[in-house]
């Protein structure tokens, strides 16, 4: 069974899930979903990475307190506690290094409007600040400070031609659409319009799926 199986049988509407279960299935999409995007998506508003932080130090703790207990019932339970620990340690770490590295590679975009930075955790939003911050001060004291002060700023839109790097909206990716649905697709030489059934799987341009996706019409594979 692969991760597109995975997704296959989790219903984003479900009803009489546990919150953890639910939880697994909400990191796993949001994980799947920001490694396939070009650019950085929302952080989760509803305390997800909460509870999961929370359940992440419930498990280490129940680990410690069964460590020393010798019963092999017992040593075959933590097995499964610390494999099942691991996949919630790598979902967290995976999805976090992720959106780092578009922060890095971006930062000031993220930073340029209000819109922008309301995608970042506060933790996010301190790291990318401080990060340009230090870049900025590196450039000046390597090769900045000898120009005029007028070509210092790394934000500069003089001409029309903007400094600041931005991620291509055009970036293909993979949805998997969550209900029929007529599909506006951008292409090289004529757009069009598709129409998908439920389950249908579909690459286009993240401009194009990017309202599917918001509106929960599809969802990135």
């Amino acid at each position: 069974m692969d991760i597109d199986d995975i997704l296959r049988e989790v219903d984003p509407a479900s009803h009489g899930i546990p919150l953890e279960t639910r939880d697994l299935q909400a990191l796993t999409r949001l994980w799947v979903a920001e490694r396939s995007a070009p650019e950085l998506l929302n952080w989760p508003a509803d305390g997800l990475f909460e509870r999961v932080n929370s359940k992440i130090k419930s498990q280490i703790e129940r680990i410690e307190d069964m460590t020393g207990d010798m019963d092999p019932k017992t040593n075959f339970a933590l097995i499964v506690i610390q494999t099942e620990l691991e996949r919630y340690k790598f979902l967290v770490r995976s999805y976090l290094r992720t959106r780092i590295a578009k922060i890095d590679k971006h930062t000031l975009h993220y930073l340029s409007t209000e819109s922008l930075r309301q995608r970042l955790s506060p933790t996010e939003l301190a790291y990318a600040t401080r990060h340009q911050a230090l870049l900025h001060n590196h450039y000046l004291s390597s090769f900045l400070s000898s120009f005029p002060q007028r070509l210092q700023n790394l934000n500069d839109t003089a001409g029309n031609v903007s400094m600041i790097d931005s991620p291509d909206l055009d970036t293909a990716v993979f949805v998997r659409l969550l209900r029929d649905k007529d599909v506006y697709g951008k292409g090289t030489d004529v757009d069009t319009i598709l129409p998908a059934a439920n389950g249908d799987v579909l690459i286009m341009r993240w401009s194009s799926a990017k309202g599917l996706v918001e509106d929960g019409d599809a969802e990135l594979v």
